[in-house]
């Protein structure tokens, strides 16, 4: 038996709980291979079922309840965290709210099935007000579907090595490298959603004259200003009715954007980089009609378009 399956049998139930924590806090680190090849070991003997699904439990409850309990006392702040280091860009807070408005605590129950999801829902149950004892009891009984599910879904594979054992040992001659496959899929599967959103949002830019337009005919639209405060010392204007904010302070102040109209983000830097890196954090906290403008403030100010000046302040004379 080789090095991979030798791993697994030798450190068993204290690796699958730190595999399975690992990926309950957050980090890029798929656990369903390790929970697959723990069910195909329980056919053969190797290990125990039971004891591997309740290491995984465990794992699930101690994580989760850590979210839990950061969620109910920090809120958004956890939230928006999460937002920023998660690697699904199609996690949407104000849907996981919407789920948990919907269905209550059943959401727990199928939260792990989904991408993005399982992070973001035990901090929004502790956020919500729902009690520790009505949590642990939904957590745990959708961490035993999960985790049962796959450990199942191994077992049944068991069941065909267990007629011919050399699957077994194929697996553990290439168990290492289909593993390490199964966590950069898992990694680049993630990445190439952020990088469709990114390009979705290139093609959603908003031209200026676009936008002149939409003023000059009193449409409703909600511009931010996204540049250093140093930025506007040399230039002291912006666009007609912008809020000048950073991209921090606009994360914090999500609740206060309008969500019926188009919001349209500037800056000066190269390909609206913070104006585009700001629209995915917007979008993460389910705001959806975030739009960049193309070119930002110096495409606007070198086609004449109006400004509006900004009062700057002077330090006092001594």
């Amino acid at each position: 038996m080789s090095f991979p399956i030798e791993i697994l049998i030798t450190y068993s139930y204290l690796l699958i709980f730190g595999w399975v924590f690992l990926e309950q806090i957050g980090l890029p680190v798929p656990a369903t291979p390790v929970l697959l090849a723990a069910g195909a070991l329980s056919a053969t003997e190797h290990m125990s079922f039971g004891s591997a699904l309740a290491a995984s439990v465990a794992a699930c409850l101690v994580a989760d309840v850590s979210w839990f309990i950061f969620g109910r006392r920090y809120g958004n702040v956890v939230v928006r965290l999460l937002c920023r280091f998660s690697l699904e860009s199609t996690v949407c807070v104000r849907r996981t709210h919407d789920s948990f408005g919907k269905r209550g605590a059943y959401t727990l129950l199928f939260a792990k099935f989904v991408p993005g999801l399982s992070i973001v829902a035990p901090p929004v149950a502790g956020q919500s007000g729902m009690s520790l004892r009505r949590f642990l009891l939904f957590d745990a009984g959708g961490s035993v579907i999960w985790a049962g599910s796959l450990l199942l879904a191994g077992r049944l594979f068991g069941d065909v090595i267990k007629r011919d054992p050399r699957i077994l040992d194929w697996l553990g001659r290439t168990g290492g490298l289909l593993l390490v496959l199964g966590i950069l899929g898992f990694v680049a599967s993630r990445i190439y959603r952020r990088r469709a959103f990114m390009r979705k949002l290139m093609t959603a830019r908003l031209e200026p004259q676009t936008l002149k337009e939409m003023l000059d005919a009193g449409e409703p639209v909600y511009i931010v200003d996204l540049r250093h405060p140093l930025e506007l010392v040399p230039d002291p204007f912006t666009l007609p009715g912008a809020h000048h904010l950073s991209p921090d302070a606009l994360a914090l102040r999500s609740g206060e954007i309008p969500q019926d109209r188009d919001i349209v983000l500037y800056c000066t830097c190269p390909s609206e980089a913070t104006a585009a890196k700001t629209a995915m954090t917007l979008h993460k906290l389910g705001i959806d009609r975030v739009r960049p403008l193309r070119g930002g403030f110096d495409e606007w100010k070198r086609l004449g378009f109006p400004l509006d000046a900004i009062e700057m302040a002077v330090p006092a004379q001594r």
